[in-house]
């Protein structure tokens, strides 16, 4: 996964110099015009050239140096002083400047644009540190950056008002620069593949006593000064899981365990950004149910929809159950939403019927987890990884059809897409004996450049032939840019002979599948460990 700091640096000065006009010491001779026309060729393979040569133009007039890192950086400024210029415009956005249709556009827009600018912030840091994890990292957070503004858009498209058009040029503006960015970061090349089976054996040296406690108690041996307990009868520190989170410190780099006793839990809960390393611990997954009905159908944006909505980074979830009981009629609905990094999920159950998983951005996992729903029921644009996992449809209204995911990747240069690894796919006794009228699917294409692979899964025989289907009838959206796969499955729904001919499917061989593994795919042999949950990496 990781390359040496040199090796990085070359391959970053490769990718600058596409004409042989300049070089990292630009010699004092050199025409402006020359420079100007270097940065205009170098602009012309980014996403939105005429935005690339405007933010790098200013780096000749200041005698900013002309090399890849400086122009990276320069181009991260300038998409962070357009962000400033849109929170100020959301600050604004409220009552009559903006008229919502559905309940929560202007604070989704607000929130997420928050996330960015952490993003772009972040991104900067790391590039200026120069090592390579860093720099991966700011991958991960400007393919974030960019669902922010999809999702933002997405509630906007059905709002009015006088503000509107000064709030999408905005959006245009910032985020054309954080495509650019996100187009001169080298993408990580791959280690060496092999069959690995890793689960973690013990602690690694670098964690704090205080946390090895923490792991230790997550894992059954309780240290009740660590915790703060949830229980509905009243006999925990509180009640709700809701007042815990408020409760719990800000920015922390402890983990904060809260246990949620044996209980049906009616509330939407919400872990905010400013809310990290919370790890949340039910009496099991089938004792310990977080529960609401939110829906789009009753004015609620998808995105606000969710039972458990999770921003705070380092979050971990074991042995609880997520439900969303709004019902098929009622459409998207959402258990879970994630938009937050370095998240998992371990031993638990997310249940809905339209719309059930939102993983949303950022790097997510999840192990041994029952995941159950109709359509679209694991969708979003994380770069996410479920391992071990259940992957239950279940039978959709009258004259519908079943879909699993519905992956949401735009840009090619975005680090994004499903995994599904080791999985069971499975279907509901009602929808496998509807299975001859009632179709069900893989997934299908949200946006153009969706992605999701199928990966040493067991997959049963209510899956139709095809596997794979289109967004919608009436159109080709993604079909020969998107990227589907499957590798070794096995199960009487595993047979690849009548899958769609589609030129973004791929029987994949094992150097394709190693691109969706734990260590590759969302970095988790940096991270997992520390959280105690077992993963398998490696093909």
């Amino acid at each position: 996964m990781a390359f040496s700091i040199p090796k990085l640096f070359l391959l970053l000065i490769s990718s600058l110099f596409i004409t042989s006009t300049w070089s990292l010491n630009a010699s004092s001779t050199t025409s402006l015009d020359a420079h100007l026309s270097t940065i205009r060729t170098f602009c012309s393979s980014r996403p939105f050239p005429d935005a690339c040569f405007s933010s790098l133009k200013i780096s000749i007039s200041i005698n900013i140096s002309p090399n890849i890192i400086n122009l990276l950086l320069q181009t991260l400024q300038t998409a962070l002083s357009e962000a400033g210029k849109l929170t100020n415009l959301f600050s604004k956005a409220g009552g009559s400047n903006i008229i919502e249709r559905q309940r929560g556009t202007i604070q989704d827009c607000l929130e997420l644009h928050r996330i960015t600018v952490s993003s772009l912030q972040r991104s900067v840091s790391g590039v200026r540190a120069g090592d390579s994890r860093k720099l991966v990292d700011a991958r991960a957070y400007l393919s974030a950056a960019l669902t922010n503004k999809n999702t933002c858009l997405e509630g906007l498209d059905s709002a009015s008002g006088p503000l509107k058009p000064a709030v999408m040029n905005g959006l245009a503006s910032t985020y054309q620069h954080v495509s650019n960015s996100l187009s001169m970061l080298p993408k990580p090349k791959r280690g060496k593949q092999g069959h690995i089976n890793r689960r973690l054996l013990g602690f690694p040296r670098w964690m704090s006593k205080k946390d090895r406690r923490i792991l230790q108690s997550i894992d059954g041996e309780d240290d009740p000064g660590e915790e703060l307990i949830v229980a509905a009868d009243g006999t925990g520190n509180f009640s709700t899981i809701t007042d815990a989170i408020n409760f719990a410190p800000n920015n922390s780099y402890d983990r904060i365990i809260i246990r949620v006793r044996e209980g049906v839990y009616a509330e939407n809960v919400e872990i905010p950004s400013d809310k990290t390393n919370i790890v949340l611990i039910g009496d099991g997954a089938d004792l310990t149910f977080i529960t609401g009905n939110r829906n789009v159908a009753d004015g609620w944006t998808t995105f606000r929809s969710a039972t458990l909505a999770v921003s705070g980074d380092g979050f971990l979830a074991l042995d609880i159950t997520i439900d969303n009981t709004a019902g098929p009629e009622k459409h998207q609905a959402v258990a879970l939403r994630v938009n937050a990094d370095l998240v998992a999920f371990y031993r638990c159950s997310v249940n809905g019927y339209q719309d059930t998983l939102y993983a949303h951005s950022f790097r997510q996992f999840y192990r041994e987890c029952n995941i159950s729903g109709t359509i679209d029921y694991l969708f979003g644009n994380a770069a996410v990884i479920f391992q071990a996992c259940n992957i239950i449809s279940r039978k959709p209204l009258p004259n519908q059809f079943t879909v699993i995911t519905a992956q949401s990747r735009e840009t090619p240069d975005e680090d994004t897409g499903i995994s599904m690894q080791n999985c069971s796919i499975l279907a509901t006794e009602d929808l496998y004996s509807s299975s001859k009228t009632v179709r069900s699917y893989l997934g299908r294409p949200w946006k153009a450049y969706s992605t999701a692979v199928v990966l040493e899964s067991y997959i049963d025989d209510f899956i139709s032939p095809e596997g794979w289907t289109k967004w919608s009838n009436d159109g080709d959206q993604g079909l020969d840019t998107l990227y589907y796969g499957e590798y070794e499955n096995y199960g009487p729904g595993s047979g690849t002979d009548n899958r769609v001919k589609w030129a973004g499917y791929h029987l994949m061989d094992e150097y394709d599948a190693y691109n969706f593994t734990v260590s590759y795919f969302i970095t988790g042999d940096g991270w997992l460990d520390s959280t105690s949950i077992p993963y398998d990496d490696g093909i």
